[in-house]
């Protein structure tokens, strides 16, 4: 059978955003330099997303294998967070964005704790847009991470193993009671999802951007939704069949 239509009246983008250090390499300027131009990138992605009726965003910032890099550049990478979360949020809250914040937060220095907590209880309620950053974040790790907290509900007694289906499941991860990824878009012309959503993107489309991430601009956001629209999303289902 096939499996139903998203709500028409939901539009959720999610994107890798890749190529930060590409583009500062190709400038002669060290890749700090690059993760600060990205987060420009993100302003307009997020202006992008409102004009074009995007529902839900959702940018994969700092990956779980991100922690390997050296340490000045996650030291920078943890500063401009800090920045970005300070900076932003009385605008993003004024323009009805809520923010939410997916991945192994304890892994993340104290301070941008309290400020992840801080913006997400402030911009709880806002209906405009809802932002989701992706910190610490990895597919598998979040795969593993429901799957035991199944099986610890199991063990407690609070869950039957044969009450366990894909809603329940889903529930367990990080991004439950959000909408599965529409639209997955990864910049820099690399054609691999590099452990994002693993799980909710099974009926994504994908499109495929020959840009860095800092050079990403409306008109990119436009053209992926635009080739998304044009894609006849089936869902299993063959052509023709309800």
């Amino acid at each position: 059978m096939a499996e139903a239509d998203p709500a028409p009246s939901t539009l959720h983008v999610a994107i890798i955003m890749d190529g930060n250090g590409r583009w500062a390499a190709a400038r002669n300027l060290p890749r700090t330099m690059g993760h600060r131009a990205g987060m420009e990138a993100v302003r307009r992605a997020i202006k992008a997303a409102r004009e074009l009726s995007v529902t839900h965003l959702t940018l994969y910032s700092f990956s779980s294998e991100n922690w390997r890099r050296p340490v000045t550049e996650v030291n920078e990478l943890m500063r401009l967070l800090r920045y970005y979360l300070r900076s932003e949020l009385a605008s993003l809250h004024k323009e009805g964005i809520r923010v939410r914040v997916i991945g192994e937060r304890k892994k993340l220095p104290a301070d941008i704790i309290d400020l992840i907590t801080h913006t997400e209880e402030l911009t709880q309620d806002n209906k405009e847009l809802t932002l989701t950053l992706a910190l610490s974040y990895g597919g598998r790790q979040e795969i593993t991470a429901a799957a035991r907290g199944l099986a610890k509900a199991v063990e407690r007694g609070q869950l039957q193993a044969d009450a366990i289906d894909e809603h329940v499941m889903q529930s367990f991860l990080f991004t439950g009671g959000m909408p599965d990824p529409d639209l997955v878009i990864r910049t820099s012309g690399e054609k691999r999802i590099s452990n994002f959503l693993l799980w909710q993107s099974a009926y994504a489309e994908f499109v495929f951007l020959d840009v860095l991430w800092p050079d990403f601009e409306i008109a990119h956001m436009s053209e992926a939704i635009a080739e998304f629209k044009r894609r006849d999303r089936r869902y299993g289902a063959t052509v023709g069949q309800a």
